[in-house]
């Protein structure tokens, strides 16, 4: 037998690594050092990965970091030179070094010289167990101490504390060409939808020993005080101890477990049967009831024994069995069972690096199933499903015996389920009981259940009438989850029956807004007016809505805020219209891109207003902000950033006039920032947009701001293809006429020709190529970037226009048509690219994974493409696809 470490073993990993996944190709193709030493860089996997970082900025450094081990626990995992136990510490090890690295530095770069005390992350989930995922986000909570945290001169240490836990989020989270670090999810601590994303240590305290819900105390099973000020950690969890652990079971305890027991369950009902499309983790038989099963006996158990109380799922397992709280052969299952499905868990998420559980379909299937060593994906299949069958059979255990004879109320419910057109009553008569018992904030006051039960007739009613009543329940009850207050939603749908209804559409079809009620369920007021369905207002008439009329005192913050608002409603208003079936997709995509015009304008005019008053303007200058990609093109998608491009008129050699003066560079660097943090920034109001400004002259190596005379002077000289295909589809949204204009002229001159000579068609299909192996399509209704989707047809679009100096137009279709009737296009083209748009705008609503959805929604898609049924989708998609493979191929020729 050769060792695990064999050279041999290694290069045989690494082929079917490059083979079947293409995220660890591109690693292996960044990083062929990592993969060229990893035989003996396994045997020190974290001093690897740190090697020969130089003094590069922190973000980067724990970016190609991060690249690196993904690479190297691959390699040994698929080659098995690690255990299951050594893949998953070794990744925790690296997020806790990332995440305590980010601390610090967030406090360094505030506080030079400051100890880094006061601060610490609670890593709860998978990272709190050691037992991380491949690609896994991080559950921290962020604490701090009040009395011991680095503060800045005259700085409430409230806000100290949150502006340090951002600057964590951004090193951690942001994104560049060397990827990412960690993806964080700050949503486990106390009430997330109102308190900072740090919280003081004592308050903390207090919300653990008094208000906390069952599944908080399971979640703290997993607790750890993973980075920062662990001492500060380690106090904080002895203090909440007899929360988690308590000695005396009492009823309302037993209760509360079986509650979660059932729920489980019914809950992710999607992804439940066993075969192709399984959810590994939710699914029956799947990862997560094993770790409940063994945290279900945890908590019943490990109040009285110390010994029970382990972190990590298999450690659990083997205390429980040892104390004879658990069979040894059921614990023994569960334990192969956990490392084997946590395996193909991996393998499913080295394929693209996402943060999915689930079993893909088809080809994709048999990717996994090679990359873990097996013939297809029938083999692996065959090896998963005894093992997910026995898991199921003692999960099944623990749930509690049910009656099925309902109490007389429960019955009345039930017999009204079904007249008001339920098929399946069972799990929604569960989930009303448990409204009605007050398990979640939003239920908890007498007031509020009073509110439920008055419009639970005509919720019963709307909802058994909608096209998926038990989506429709399923999402309304995820809604209720996350609600701080519920008794005004109840009360709006009970004054409006009508509105009840169009809720339960919503529901039924688009999880996207469904997210966006859950996050504000305000959002659902602004459908009560009947014009919230028509067409929004022009680009002025929405910036003049969006204007605050007094603009003293905080009324930049109020402005920010009032544009939020705003800015929300008119977009959750035209989701529901494709979901209402009262506009057309591509109505609705310009919809989506005034709207966005307009809150450039107003949070324009207000940064710039807002900055000037403390550093004055540059006299003879101006800021003008460049629209590109849909956003140009003036066709976003509900799920849109916003690509932006700054730029500024008049000398950059001046001086700003205020009491604070600025040069002009800086001044107007400064004041981009300002206009983006507007933009972006989440406030009381909720989010806005992300931006992205990295179609700037020399992206993020060049300043945020360029003078629009060194703008032109890189588009003149310098620019590549690519950035003059951006060009294309550049809109000057931001500034003075006389400054629009003048950027329109240099634009315009640009496209005409004063360029540099560059192969467009070959640098064209090069890039499209490099998409296709590092950005493949998401799923099989890809609009986007499926071969033959947007992506080929805008390509094919902008080498026509560059090559031949023509058909210049940040409006595709205009562009398209004059293109063709030069006969440079196939007129086809243009319904192509009408079918591809309406089918992405609408698909980002109802199937954001691109996956075809259930029955329901596929005929509103059909109908919202003025479609017959979904098998004319599926044949459209097909056909349009062919047309646009062959036009790119006509453009490009053989390079396509």
């Amino acid at each position: 037998m050769r060792e695990a470490t064999d050279p041999d073993l290694l290069i045989e990993a690494l082929g079917r690594a490059t083979d079947h996944a293409p995220f660890l190709k591109w690693l292996a193709e960044r990083e062929p050092a990592t993969a060229a030493n990893a035989a003996a860089d396994l045997n020190d996997p974290l001093q690897a990965i740190l090697r020969d970082l130089g003094d590069r900025p922190v973000a980067e450094r724990l970016r190609i970091a991060r690249r690196r081990l993904a690479l190297l626990v691959a390699l040994g995992d698929l080659s098995g030179s690690y255990a299951f136990e050594k893949v998953v510490a070794t990744l925790t090890a690296f997020a806790d070094h990332a995440l305590d690295t980010a601390i610090r530095t967030a406090i360094e770069e505030r506080t030079p010289g400051a100890a880094p005390v006061g601060f610490v992350a609670i890593a709860l989930g998978k990272q709190g167990s050691g037992e991380l995922n491949y690609s896994s986000d991080i559950d921290p909570i962020l604490l701090y101490d009040p009395d011991t945290l680095p503060c800045r001169p005259r700085e409430a240490v409230e806000d100290a504390a949150v502006r340090i836990g951002k600057r964590v989020v951004e090193l951690l989270q942001a994104r560049d060409a060397d990827g990412y670090v960690l993806r964080v999810d700050l949503r486990l601590r106390p009430s997330p939808e109102i308190t900072p994303i740090a919280l003081p240590i004592e308050a903390a305290i207090g919300y653990y020993e008094s208000q906390a819900l069952a599944w908080e105390r399971a979640a703290f099973i997993r607790a750890r005080s993973a980075a920062g000020d662990i001492a500060l950690g380690e106090r904080f969890l002895s203090a909440i101890q007899p929360f988690v652990w308590r000695r005396a079971l009492d009823f309302g305890t037993i209760a509360e477990i079986r509650e979660i027991t059932v729920r489980i369950r019914d809950h992710h009902a999607q992804g439940q049967a066993f075969g192709a499309g399984y959810d590994l983790k939710r699914g029956r038989g799947g990862i997560r009831e094993i770790e409940f099963f063994a945290q279900v006996h945890q908590l019943i158990h490990g109040g009285r024994d110390p010994a029970l109380r382990a972190p990590a799922t298999l450690d659990a397992l083997a205390a429980l069995a040892a104390a004879g709280w658990i069979n040894a052969d059921d614990a023994a299952h569960l334990a192969g069972a956990y490392r084997l499905l946590r395996t193909i868990e991996h393998r499913v998420q080295m394929i693209d690096d996402r943060q999915t559980h689930a079993l893909p379909t088809g080809d994709a299937l048999d990717r996994v199933a090679r990359l873990h060593g097996l013939a297809d994906g029938n083999a692996l299949l065959d090896l998963l499903r005894p093992q997910v069958e026995r898991v199921g059979r003692i999960y099944d255990a623990i749930e509690p015996e049910r009656d099925t004879r309902l109490p007389d109320s429960d019955d009345a419910l039930t017999a009204h389920l079904h007249a008001a057109g339920f098929n399946q009553t069972e799990a929604v008569v569960r989930r009303i009981e448990h409204w009605r018992s007050g398990s979640y904030p939003a239920l908890r006051s007498p007031p509020a259940r009073g509110a439920l039960e008055a419009v639970l007739p005509q919720l019963c009613e709307a909802f058994g009438g909608a096209p998926d009543p038990a989506a429709a329940v399923a999402r309304l009850d995820t809604m209720l989850a996350r609600l701080p207050s519920a008794i005004n939603f109840f009360r709006l749908l009970e004054a409006q029956p009508s509105l009840t209804r169009l809720l339960a559409t919503i529901l039924s079809h688009a999880p996207t807004l469904a997210e966006a009620l859950g996050r504000r369920v305000e959002l659902l007021d602004g459908l009560i007016d009947a014009s919230a369905l028509d067409p929004v207002d022009t680009v002025d008439a929405l910036a003049g809505e969006m204007r605050l009329r007094s603009f003293d005192g905080d009324g930049y913050e109020r402005q920010l805020d009032h544009v939020r608002r705003i800015v929300n409603e008119k977009r959750f208003a035209l989701g529901v219209q494709i979901v209402a079936g009262t506009a057309d997709p591509l109505a609705v995509a310009a919809g989506y891109a005034r709207v966005a015009e307009a809150a450039i304008v107003t949070l324009g005019e207000a940064a710039v207003a807002e900055f000037a008053r403390k550093h004055g303007v540059v006299p003879g200058s101006e800021l003008v902000v460049l629209a590109l990609g849909r956003l140009g093109g003036a066709a976003l998608t509900h799920a849109s950033d916003l690509d932006l491009v700054y730029l500024f008129t008049g000398d950059h050699g001046g001086e700003s006039d205020g009491d604070k003066p600025l040069g002009t560079v800086l001044y107007y660097n400064r004041l981009a920032q300002r206009l983006t943090a507007a933009l972006s920034v989440a406030t009381a109001s909720g989010p806005l947009y992300p931006v992205d400004t990295r179609l700037r002259p020399s992206g993020t190596q060049g300043p945020l701001v360029v003078s629009l005379d060194g703008f032109e002077r890189y588009q003149r000289e310098s620019a590549w293809s690519w950035e003059h295909m951006a060009l294309t589809r550049a809109r000057p949204v931001f500034g003075s006429a006389a400054a629009r204009t003048a950027t329109q002229r240099v634009i315009d001159t640009v496209l005409a020709g004063a360029r540099p000579e560059r192969d467009v068609a070959a640098d064209a299909s090069a890039m499209r190529a490099d998409m296709r192996a590092h950005k493949p399509a998401q799923g099989p209704l890809d609009a986007k970037l499926l071969d033959g989707g947007l992506v080929d047809l805008e390509f094919a679009v902008h080498v026509r226009q560059l090559v031949h100096r023509t058909g210049f137009s940040p409006d595709l279709p205009t562009a398209i048509a004059s293109l063709a009737s030069a006969g440079l296009l196939p007129p086809a083209i243009g319904a192509a690219h009408d079918f591809l748009t309406r089918l992405l705008v609408t698909l980002r609503l109802v199937a954001p994974d691109a996956q075809p959805p259930a029955p329901p929604t596929q005929a509103l898609i059909a109908r919202a493409l003025g479609l017959a049924d979904w098998a004319a989708v599926l044949a459209s998609l097909g056909a349009t696809r062919q047309e646009v493979r062959a036009a790119w191929a006509a453009v490009c020729g053989d390079d396509a």
